[in-house]
């Protein structure tokens, strides 16, 4: 295991070499109300599990709430 320090919403985190699908379902996020940023590009949900995170990497993770 490879530890990394990446910056997730604007905090640095050190992370093993992960998967966003393996981070996102650790962290507890509901994958049909976010969107992931990596890098100022989206992240097609389709790639969520072969897209691995790497050291530098800035990501953002959009969660939509609805509301009225």
């Amino acid at each position: 295991m490879v530890i990394v320090m990446i910056k997730i919403n604007g905090a640095d985190v050190e992370i093993e070499d992960i998967s966003v699908m393996d981070y996102l379902t650790r962290e507890g996020y509901r994958m049909d109300r976010i969107v992931v940023e990596c890098n100022e590009e989206i992240v097609p949900k389709s790639q969520y599990e072969s897209f691995i995170l790497h050291a530098g990497d800035v990501v953002e993770v959009v969660s939509f709430v609805g509301g009225g």
